[in-house]
């Protein structure tokens, strides 16, 4: 199985070269990130492809993840802060649409997930749809890895400052992790050539029949 391969050949790339990813490539790893599983369906988190190095450069200032600055791409995921009537609304329009159907048809659906959600609170559906991103992450990074594209996720960056410098608030998102990614540099990146250690499979996993 391929996939197994690439899986084993990706790690958290330290050291980035200046290789540019293709756009052809870029384009296969957003619609990747775009078909993963997403509860409801709803994806509610957005993308954000920062390509720019002066906004790079401002966003990894004094981050200890330097590659946020050295990537050639960084990936932004932004969850949604909030789940309003108007969320719902909107989604189910764009099922009806997308399906060539009737919208009165999808109404009991809408009525239990707006039952669902709009009882919860704001922080509770942050937290769902941040997720709902990770899953995404997930997809990201097996996809990057099926075209041998080196990548690091990374949650340690300061995302108030992400935030400001992205305007995300005013789009009701929060920036909740980000992605990497382009080519190793594998003689200057000490974890390139290291053996890859997970845990053994028996160990990990147990099957219950």
């Amino acid at each position: 199985m391929k996939l197994i391969d690439d899986l084993k050949w990706r790690y958290a790339t330290k050291k980035f070269s200046s290789k540019e990813v293709s756009e052809s490539n870029l384009n296969k790893i957003i619609e990747a990130i775009n078909l993963s599983a997403s509860s409801i369906g709803m994806q509610t988190y957005r993308l954000f492809v920062i390509e720019n190095p002066e906004i790079k450069k401002e966003l990894g200032d004094g981050s200890f993840n330097l590659q946020i600055t050295e990537a050639p791409l960084l990936l932004v995921f932004a969850a949604f802060d909030s789940i309003s009537q108007e969320t719902i609304d909107n989604y189910i329009e764009f099922v009806a649409k997308e399906r060539n159907s009737p919208i009165t048809d999808l109404a009991d659906f809408k009525d239990k997930i707006s039952s669902h959600l709009l009882a919860r609170t704001d922080e509770e559906n942050f937290i769902w749809s941040t997720k709902q991103a990770y899953i995404g992450l997930g997809t990201g990074l097996i996809a990057a890895a099926n075209l041998q594209i080196d990548s690091t996720p990374m949650e340690g960056f300061d995302a108030d400052k992400f935030d400001e410098i992205l305007k995300l608030k005013e789009k009701g998102l929060k920036s909740v992790v980000l992605l990497a990614l382009g080519y190793r540099d594998e003689k200057n990146d000490w974890n390139a050539n290291l053996k890859k250690v997970r845990l053994p499979e028996e160990v990990f996993a147990t099957v219950i029949k």
